[in-house]
């Protein structure tokens, strides 16, 4: 009998099995008797699972839920499969990304928001517990091969640098193999990529075809090949969770232009197509009832005629973005479809880790960066008009306008952010396993949520939850298995209770029922003043009737309002929601959120070699006076190349050589680029660089002046006219001795850029007190430098 049907698996990792009987002195005595070794296999019959997580996809986008995009994949999934059209979010990526990894509730595993907001309180640390372990290291440790391929959002923001720790990255966290980015998005075209913990740059440029879907899915074909040709007998869990359609919305034109002039009418007439189509599909009600649009988002009547061919083009480029998305996934099934595993291969397809991204503001943007620094006024209809052609390109960083994110939730109310309703939590999800499930092509109406997928699988594999893995004990999953439903279009649903909350947007949902209140906007930026969540105006909808919640009963039923809202408070303390948070700006600054902060102070000693760091890796440079100091060793043919670099085409600034001489380039936003030279060339040996950008003060995003010295005498000066007050870039990295992504100034590409010579190492001081030195650096000033970093 195999040894595997017989062990416990209820404590993990599963204990090493022990021989008793006799030891005899000689191997070659037929007394000697042991039971051969055998590797871990999960019960037999565990299936594969593929769980395919896309990113920003409202309820109303693809074809499959009646959406306007061509997704053949999700379509030929579901006619083969099953639709779930109640299947839920949080309405944030890295709330819902570990809630679905665990199986507990976003605040449960401390993931209350995004980890760049991180704070001190429980339910936002954005660490996740050892009582909480991730559904990979469960499979894992019961016999899985198991990879990650993407998006990575759930690392504590001061963990992400390449010194870790690694224990809440993926291979930290039950994956073997990982692939992706460990950020909220990355740029499609330059990529920051990690494989494993190690930094890696795409073996291709954009002009030579590169695209990061279409890299990520070649490795995960390239993983699950192998795995299956070395190891048939035992199944697989991979999580295939693309950047894609977060913005930068990136795709090549050739798809783009597929959906030219379809979108000319605008959102308002969109989700009115749409709302159609979805009747016409069963995945609504024939009674269901299109919401009508809130004020805030304008109509499309009211948008100016020569915005118009722009926001459509946005619409295009997005259309395209995720049918390109959707093709890839379609080449993975069709890797495992030439495998002959994919008959038994669980695969969840969830169109959507929240609600369509409405985060682009009211009119769209060619650069994320220029509204998150205050800039947006910059684009104008001219400005938009005149690059237009850009938008999808690697020369852009394009997100879309509010009123397409609200026709990509057809046909609901809100979007992502807002947790309350529907339109910012509710998304389509297609379950495909054809020896598991004996329906085809049917819609399931059961509520789930995404805490359900991680006991489904368990489930589904004949795996017991874990008391205990790694010696802690467990919490026990918020999450109930769905696989009552996949046989049984009319059973009952199991998950009758689930609570909603995002930045003081909330609502609970019980027995169809459901209390909501939308706390904050999610297109408002910079430090607004909100209601008192005491003050919040709550709505009530019976949603066994009123599918879309477009008939607020609040007012004629004020009971079961308090009813529900008692019981949302009830849920919330269980939970970890509360203290509520509806703070942004003021949770990014660490110090006032009381997280840890990886750098401190006001200078910094960098060495050679080191690339790939994340911003939150550098000490604070924004608003500020500061000089960069390098030492460099140049040879005999003279200097060429990055020195140091911060950023990307979105914005930062890089010192480094250009026919031997030192330059400074700070690229405000893509717009302007302003380059300071040295006079002189920096002679061959050890010498030192520094640049000085004394910052002209009196408030945000102001200029300042550029200094150039090499070993101490000054050698160049310039203006930087305008500075970005808060952010560089999403994605983009520090990088000593070469620049890596997209690069900050025109006068080099992003291959070929490193520096010719060595960079021994690099200093930062900040504020007035880095231009009160001798321009020079000596020994002992770097000695007590790296000594109070200590």
């Amino acid at each position: 009998m195999n040894a595997n049907h017989n062990i416990q698996r209820e404590i993990l990792p599963i204990p090493d099995p022990t021989h008793v009987g006799v030891t005899l002195y000689d191997a070659k005595d037929p007394d000697n008797k042991y039971p051969p070794i055998e590797p871990l296999r999960p019960p037999k019959g565990a299936p594969n699972v593929l769980i395919v997580l896309i990113d920003d996809v409202g309820f109303g986008a693809s074809s499959a839920f009646g959406g306007p995009v061509h997704t053949p994949t999700a379509e030929h999934l579901a006619a083969n499969g099953l639709k779930y059209n109640r299947f839920h979010t949080t309405a944030l990526c890295s709330p819902t990304r570990q809630a679905l990894l665990t199986g507990r509730n976003h605040h449960t595993v401390g993931m209350g928001g995004i980890t760049e907001m991180a704070t001190s309180a429980p339910g936002n640390c954005t660490l996740r517990p050892k009582s909480c372990a991730p559904l990979a290291e469960t499979l894992k440790l019961n016999g899985y091969s198991t990879a990650q391929f993407g998006k990575c959002h759930e690392v504590p923001f001061w963990e992400t640098s390449p010194a870790g720790p690694f224990d809440r990255w993926p291979t930290g966290s039950g994956f073997e193999y990982f692939y992706g980015f460990v950020c909220a998005e990355t740029n499609q075209y330059y990529p920051a990529i990690y494989e494993g913990t190690t930094p890696m740059e795409p073996d291709k440029t954009p002009e030579e075809g590169y695209h990061f879907t279409t890299d990520l899915t070649r490795k995960a074909i390239q993983w699950v090949r192998q795995q299956k040709s070395l190891m048939p007998d035992k199944p697989f869990f991979m999580y295939f969770a693309p950047g894609a359609t977060h913005a930068p919305h990136h795709v090549p034109k050739e798809w783009s232009e597929k959906y030219q002039g379809q979108f000319d009418g605008g959102w308002d007439k969109l989700r009115e197509e749409t709302f159609a189509r979805q009747k016409a599909l069963g995945v609504i009600p024939p009674g269901a009832e299109l919401t009508k649009r809130h004020p805030e988002i304008p109509a499309w009547d009211e948008m100016p005629a020569e915005m118009k061919p722009i926001l459509a083009r946005q619409m295009e480029i997005y259309a395209g973005f995720l049918e390109h998305t959707d093709y890839h996934v379609g080449l993975l099934i069709n890797a495992l479809e030439d495998l002959e595993v994919l008959d038994d291969t669980l695969i969840y397809y969830i169109i959507g880790d929240n609600g369509a991204s409405a985060e682009g503001t009211l009119q769209g943007t060619i650069n994320e960066m220029l509204p998150i620094n205050g800039f947006g006024h910059l684009e104008t209809p001219e400005f938009l008009k005149a690059n237009i052609d850009k938008f999808g390109t690697p020369a852009a960083y394009n997100h879309y306008a509010v009123g397409w994110a609200h026709a990509m939730d057809t046909p609901y109310q809100w979007t992502k952010q807002v947790a309350s309703h529907w339109g910012g939590t509710r998304n389509g999800t297609i379950i495909h396993w054809p020896n598991g499930i004996k329906a085809r092509g049917e819609v399931r109406g059961q509520f789930h949520h995404v805490i359900d997928v991680a006991p489904t699988v368990l489930e589904a594999a004949g795996l017991p939850q874990p008391a205990f893995v790694n010696g802690i004990q467990q919490k026990p999953y918020e999450g109930f298995s769905m696989l009552y439903s996949f046989d049984d279009a009319k059973s009952d649903e199991r998950h009758t209770t689930q609570y909603f909350e995002m930045v003081g947007n909330r609502g609970i949902y019980h027995k169809g029922w459901t209390a909501v209140t939308k706390h904050r906007t999610p297109w408002t930026m910079g430090a607004i003043k909100t209601v008192p969540f005491d003050d919040d105006v709550w709505e009530l909808y019976d949603t066994n009737t009123d599918w879309t919640q477009a008939h607020d009963l609040s007012k004629e039923m004020p009971e079961k309002l308090h009813e529900l809202q008692r019981l949302w408070l009830i849920e919330a303390v269980k939970h970890n929601v509360v203290p509520l948070d509806d703070r942004m700006y003021e949770r990014l600054n660490p110090e006032l959120a009381g997280r840890p902060q990886l750098i401190r102070g006001n200078r910094q000693l960098l060495f050679g070699g080191m690339k790939r760091l994340s911003l939150g890796s550098l000490v604070n440079m924004m608003n500020k006076s500061y000089a960069i100091t390098a030492e460099v060793v140049v040879p005999e043919a003279g200097a060429e190349g990055v020195i140091v670099a911060m950023g990307g085409i979105t914005g930062g600034f890089s010192l480094y050589a250009k026919g031997g001489k030192p330059r400074y380039c700070y690229n405000l936003l893509g717009l302007r680029h302003f380059i300071v030279e040295g006079g002189q060339a920096i002679p061959s040996a050890k010498h030192q660089v520094r640049m000085e950008f004394a910052y002209d003060g009196g408030g945000l995003a102001k200029g300042g002046t550029v200094s150039l010295f090499i070993d101490g005498k000054k050698v160049g000066e310039g203006r930087v006219e305008t500075t970005q007050p808060f952010a560089y870039s999403a994605d983009e990295t520090v990088d000593v001795g070469m620049e890596a992504g997209s690069p900050v100034s025109p006068d080099y590409g992003p291959r070929g850029n490193a520096f010719n010579g060595e960079v021994n190492w690099v200093e930062i001081d900040v504020d007035k007190e880095a231009l009160d030195q001798d321009h020079i650096l000596t020994g002992e000033e770097r000695y007590h430098v790296a000594m109070a970093l200590q």
